[in-house]
C-alpha cells in the first residue's frame, strides 16, 4: 500500500508492507519504512502522512536488525484511502502505485513498484495482501488466503491481483426477495379488492 514510498528510498532500505483486506471492503494494515541506522540515534526516514489520515494512521518508531525508521499501522481504511496514502512520499513517491478497487463481485489490485534506484545491498522490499474471499489470479506467490511479492532492487515490479467475493453493499438476496414477494401479494391483493368492488356495487336500501 505505501509502497509508493519506495521511491523515496535511494540506496539500501526496508520496506514491508502487510494488508488484511475485510470483508466489508475495509482494509487494516501495517508498514514499516526503515534504512540501515547510521547511529544509535538514527531515527531513519520521516513519513508525512495526508492530513485527512493522520488521525487514521498510528506511527510509531521501528529500530529492528540494524534498520531504523517508522511502523504505520492502520484499520478499517477504506480502498481509497489506502489508495491515498501512497501520497505520504510526495513526488519521490511517483515511481510506485498500488490500487484496490471493486468491480460487482470482484476486488482488483494493482500497481507497480520501480527500484530501479535501489541497490541490492541492504535491501528488502516485500508486499502481502490477506484476502477475505478466493483469489482467482496473480502475479504474486499465493498461499491459501495469502499472496506475497517481493520485489528485485534495480527492477521494475508489478502487482496484479483478482480477489472474488461478496459486494457487502450489494441488497441481500434474502431480503430482496421476501420484499418483492411482499410487493406481489400486496398488489394481487388490491387487484381482488377491486374486481370484488367492481362485480358487487353496494345495494342502496330501499326508498319509503
Amino acid at each position: 500500500m505505501l509502497v509508493a514510498l519506495v521511491g523515496a528510498l535511494t540506496g539500501c532500505a526496508r520496506v514491508q508492507v502487510g494488508l488484511a483486506i475485510q470483508p466489508d471492503d475495509t482494509v487494516n494494515g501495517k508498514i514499516v519504512l526503515a534504512t540501515p541506522a547510521k547511529s544509535p540515534d538514527d531515527t531513519g526516514p520521516t513519513v508525512t502522512l495526508p492530513p485527512d489520515l493522520a488521525s487514521e494512521v498510528t506511527v510509531t518508531p521501528y529500530k529492528e536488525d540494524g534498520y531504523a525508521g517508522s511502523s504505520l499501522e492502520f484499520s478499517g481504511l477504506t480502498f481509497e484511502q489506502v489508495t491515498a496514502l501512497t501520497g505520504a512520499a510526495g513526488p519521490a513517491g511517483k515511481g510506485a502505485t498500488l490500487t484496490l478497487r471493486r468491480s460487482g463481485g470482484r476486488v482488483l489490485v494493482a500497481g507497480k513498484a520501480d527500484l530501479t534506484s535501489a541497490t541490492v545491498d541492504s535491501a528488502d522490499f516485500q508486499l502481502r495482501i490477506t484476502f477475505p474471499g478466493a483469489l482467482r489470479e496473480t502475479n504474486g506467490e499465493a498461499d491459501s488466503d495469502v499472496v506475497s511479492w517481493t520485489f528485485t532492487p534495480g527492477e521494475v515490479g508489478d502487482i496484479d491481483a483478482l480477489i472474488i467475493y461478496d459486494d457487502p453493499n450489494a441488497p441481500d438476496p434474502v431480503n430482496w426477495t421476501l420484499g418483492l414477494a411482499g410487493i406481489v401479494v400486496l398488489a394481487a391483493l388490491i387487484v381482488v379488492f377491486i374486481a370484488y368492488r367492481t362485480r358487487n356495487p353496494p345495494v342502496s336500501p330501499p326508498i319509503r
